[in-house]
């Protein structure tokens, strides 16, 4: 059923309302609090998030909580305990083939250079049978990780993939207990300075494997507060269209690059670099055909079939586009403050 058909007349109202004039959420949400789940991931809404932004332009309350993989924080969701959430298109295809009641309402970045297979002793593809590579499973590393595999007709039961989380690789990788890993930065920028590149994500997509990272709702949170919800995409669109108005303005000494090491653990000398990881698509951008108009279904549908194919998920669906709605950038583009 689309979700439309069962908000109330009272929220679709408040919706409306929004369209025109953002005073009106701050009647919606002076009692609310977003309880939102991020990702120490090096991208331009870690500065919004720095400076208080989201609490400023929303009127409520902000539980920042953080995670390492997008798989916590399905989990998280799916326990109620989270609103909004980061993740990966991967762990998002795993949870709408699951069914779980979200919905895509915002891209972040479409992911470049800034995830990658990173290795030590290893020269070629061939030589990763027998070796221990590290990646977060069900995360677009590890669809990214069996991707690269599948292009090289490699078997994935030759390598003896393990399951850990950014900081436990940066740990693994430390003590020489593994010989590669799949991951994304700041990790991938650490483990880079004593490994070698095999593949990146950018590689990966012109294989037919393309991945992106995206913000989530829950539907109940989204049905009950969609002025908030059009907000806070609000804020994060402004944010991307900042970097991508004067990229060179975010220097290795800036106070954007400041913010998005404290909340991010990255270098701040290097977040100039670790940005250029990926794509970042306007509001305007996210709502046409390629992305969030289309095209992003297409993507999530095609990653469920891979991960079927991998014995990752029990089952895919016949139609993705309840998870994906260009509705909340729509929305979003019409509001100023």
């Amino acid at each position: 059923m689309n979700p439309i058909s069962r908000r109330s007349l009272g929220v679709l109202a408040a919706a409306a309302l929004l369209t025109t004039s953002l005073s009106v959420s701050s009647a919606f949400s002076a009692d609310v609090t977003i309880n939102i789940g991020y990702q120490p991931i090096v991208e331009p809404s870690r500065v919004p998030q720095a400076d208080g932004t989201y609490e400023k332009a929303t009127k409520a309350k902000i539980n920042w909580q953080k995670f390492d993989s997008g798989a916590d924080v399905i989990a998280a969701i799916a326990s109620g305990s989270l609103d909004i959430g980061y993740v990966g298109s991967s762990p998002l295809a795993a949870a709408a083939s699951r069914q779980l009641p979200i919905e895509t309402i915002a891209l972040v970045g479409l992911i470049s250079e800034a995830e990658a297979l990173a290795v030590r002793g290893i020269d070629k593809p061939e030589q990763l049978a027998g070796k221990k590579i590290a990646t977060p499973f069900v995360s677009t590393a590890h669809y990214s990780l069996l991707t690269a595999l599948k292009h090289w007709n490699i078997d994935p039961k030759s390598v003896e993939i393990l399951n850990l989380r950014p900081p436990e690789i940066a740990a693994a990788w430390s003590r020489g207990d593994i010989d590669g890993a799949y991951v994304w930065d700041p990790v991938l920028s650490e483990i880079k300075k004593t490994g070698t590149v095999l593949a990146t994500s950018a590689d990966v997509a012109t294989w037919g494997g393309p991945t992106f990272d995206a913000w989530i709702v829950s539907k109940s949170f989204a049905d009950a507060h969609p002025d908030l919800v059009a907000t806070f995409v609000k804020v994060t669109g402004d944010a991307t269209a900042a970097y991508r108005a004067k990229p060179d303005a975010w220097s290795a000494t800036s106070p954007e690059a400041e913010k998005i090491a404290r909340l991010t653990g990255a270098k701040q000398e290097e977040v100039p670099a670790l940005l250029k990881g990926y794509i970042f698509p306007t509001l305007e951008e996210q709502a046409g055909a390629d992305l969030l108009g289309g095209g992003t279904v297409k993507a999530v549908a095609a990653t469920s079939a891979f991960l079927k194919e991998q014995g990752k998920i029990p089952a895919t669906l016949d139609d993705y586009s309840a998870y994906v709605s260009p509705r909340w950038v729509k929305d979003a583009a019409k509001l100023s403050f």
